[in-house]
């Protein structure tokens, strides 16, 4: 075995270098492209398909879709569009379209914006990744009055395209796929969760008819059904809001044509409404793909609706109205947003964040013309909705103000050898807890943070597994009770977020086994005692990395051995020998080493701590089962998935 830490490996040459051809690199790394093998990323083969249909939908060339997923789990989605081309790829001799682009990377017809105005697929790699891990993939295509079919198994074709008939009154796409067990394990497909995301596409374009048939039995969720949503998001919020008490009867709902507006094309549509009843809750999307950490789409909606109560405010001469803020528009706000634009930026291949400038100066301008003429169109509920606003406001500044009163009682209480080392900003906004590994690691990390915004807590060795512990004995835990006091919150039914003395909680362990279990301890914690917290997106996990690598003045740092590999293979740009350095913690890592890496909030990576909970009590499940009281559980989770796992550190 190569021995990293002792420096280069014996032999390092040319034969050294693996090159992946085809979709080789999906099936190593499929995080990469699908974010894991978990149930997530799963299920997002199904949304990387429909999306394709989508976008035939939204470029008007199909108003139909069929999605079925029959008893062995094989999930096959039929549109009534275009249909993909097969005809001979000119860059591919011997190869047709329709397998150029079911085989190849960054293969496709949305580069250019010739073939669709606006699509959810953009990389060009989504149906070739779902190719790459389906053990079994059929494509028929109806076009140019003739039905063809081509067969893959893995990524690789089994065959070339074959006419199989004739289609004089047909045309469109059949793709039908089952999942390899070899990449997913014994994940199989939820209907439960296919039927939720099928629903909601219909809802995002009105022109579309889906039609849904499951085989397979799962609760409550309909074997057979039809959306068509003329409505669209009004429609959406209203199902979603059901009863519930709303300040205003109808929702501030509409959508722009930006070619009309701006002479750019694509469209943004809302819906939004507030209630006392609930928590807000925000669900944005892009061009039909779910953007579950929001975006430039989202900010430049907040920005018109905030910038139209407070003008309203003003008008109607509430002075408080200017204290109003993102925060508190958010709080009892249920809204959904859809926009459609062209080349969207996101961030990562699973797209969960919008990152494209443009979007946000769109959607603002678009929307907040609509918001001032809602609002004075029906100033009773305007006014309801500003004086409910406004009450937030003042709440949370009072509870900010008695938050900064405690700051300094609770910082005295926990000043004790090896425990807080608290941040001098007087308010919450900014300022972060990173609750680290042992005090070896905290004397770094003290040296490394910002004594203005970032705080640190040293846990000594591993907290309680608190899933299934009595209520008395999480209570007498030293180190949970030093956390919740620096936390500055309860327990169970008795925390309230809004008294969080930290924007941020980062949870930052070596990366090795033992931190991955006190990791795992942290986070089974705040979720059983204080799931709000996660919710409202205030946890974190650091990304320490692994390796150091220098040549000459060059220096990066590597997350793991992939990257680490990569660099060695391509080389730093410095002159003379790659001399690599391991680190065995966090406490071996200099203040400097440990500022560039994990905590320059300008030059570090985080991972926020979030719950994909489609399905009610999922993540709860998992929970109980890997960390809970039956080690039989736990048994049969690793039985089941541990011939999946490529390394273990032991």
């Amino acid at each position: 075995m190569t021995d990293f830490l002792a420096g280069q490996p014996e032999t390092y040459d040319a034969s050294s270098i693996e090159v992946l051809e085809g979709l080789e690199p999906v099936r190593k790394r499929p995080g990469m492209y699908i974010g894991g093998t978990d149930e997530r990323a799963l299920h997002h083969l199904v949304a990387e398909i429909l999306d394709n249909s989508m976008d035939e939908a939204v470029a008007g060339h199909a108003n139909r879709i069929e999605v079925e997923i029959a008893a062995d789990h094989t999930v096959t989605i039929r549109d009534n569009g275009r249909g993909m081309p097969f005809d001979p790829h000119p860059k591919f001799p011997g190869k047709s379209a329709l397998e150029v682009i079911l085989c190849t990377l960054h293969a496709g017809g949305k580069f250019s914006g010739k073939a669709y105005e606006t699509s959810g697929g953009l990389h060009g790699v989504g149906a070739s990744v779902v190719n790459a891990l389906s053990d079994s993939m059929v494509v028929q295509v109806a076009r140019d009055r003739k039905l063809v079919e081509q067969r893959f198994s893995r990524g690789k074709p089994l065959g070339p395209v074959t006419e199989i008939g004739a289609a004089p009154n047909r045309r469109g796409t059949t793709t039908s796929f089952h999942a390899d067990e070899e990449i997913f394990g014994s994940h199989r497909f939820r209907p439960a969760r296919l039927f939720k995301m099928v629903r909601s596409k219909a809802y995002l374009f009105s022109g579309v008819e889906i039609r849904w048939k499951s085989a397979i039995e799962d609760g409550d969720t309909p074997q057979e059904a039809v959306f068509h949503f003329p409505g669209g998001l009004a429609d959406y919020l209203g199902e979603q809001l059901g009863k519930d008490m709303t300040y205003s009867d109808k929702p501030f709902a509409g959508k722009v044509h930006f070619q009309e507006k701006f002479g750019v094309p694509g469209s943004v549509e809302w819906a939004i409404n507030w209630t006392p009843a609930r928590d807000g809750f925000v669900q944005s999307y892009c061009n039909t793909v779910p953007t579950p950490e929001g975006g430039t789409h989202e900010a430049g909606f907040w920005a018109a609706v905030l910038k139209g109560i407070r003008a309203y405010g003003e008008l109607a001469g509430n002075r408080k109205a200017k204290d109003i803020t993102r925060e508190d528009m958010a709080a009892g706000g249920c809204a959904l947003i859809s926009v459609f634009i062209r080349e969207p930026e996101f961030v990562g291949q699973t797209k969960d964040r919008l990152a494209t400038t443009e979007a946000a100066r769109l959607v603002e301008n678009a929307v907040r013309d609509h918001f001032d003429n809602w609002l004075a169109g029906d100033p009773k509920a305007a006014g309801a909705i500003l004086d409910f606003l406004v009450l937030r406001a003042e709440e949370r500044m009072r509870r900010r103000q008695e938050k900064e009163t405690q700051r300094k009682s609770a910082t005295k209480k926990l000043r004790l050898p090896g425990k807080l080392v608290d941040c001098s900003a007087s308010n919450r906004a900014g300022t972060e807890l990173f609750i680290v590994e042992g005090d070896s690691a905290g004397g770094s990390a003290k040296m490394a943070r910002d004594r203005r915004t970032q705080a640190l807590l040293p846990l000594r060795g591993k907290i309680l597994n608190v899933l299934g512990a009595a209520s008395g004995k999480l209570n007498q835990n030293q180190e949970i009770s030093d956390l919740c006091q620096a936390l500055g919150v309860q327990m169970g039914t008795k925390f309230r977020v809004d008294d969080l003395r930290y924007d941020k909680i980062i949870i930052m362990t070596d990366a090795d086994v033992d931190g991955a279990h006190i990791a795992s301890l942290l986070m089974t914690f705040f979720f059983t005692q204080m799931r709000p917290l996660i919710d409202q997106g205030h946890l974190y996990l650091a990304c320490p990395p692994l390796f150091r690598l220098t040549q000459g003045a060059k220096r990066v740092y590597c997350l793991d051995e992939a990257e680490r590999d990569l660099w060695m293979a391509k080389g730093l740009g410095g002159k003379g020998k790659i001399e690599v350095s391991r680190f065995k913690g966090l406490g071996e890592m200099d203040a400097k080493d440990l500022k560039e890496t994990t905590m320059d909030p300008e030059q570090r990576k985080l991972i926020r701590v979030s719950i994909d909970e489609d399905i009610p009590g999922e993540t709860g499940d998992l929970v109980e089962r890997l960390m809970g009281k039956k080690p039989e559980l736990r048994f049969q989770y690793i039985s089941e998935n541990a011939r999946f796992v490529e390394d273990v550190d032991v």
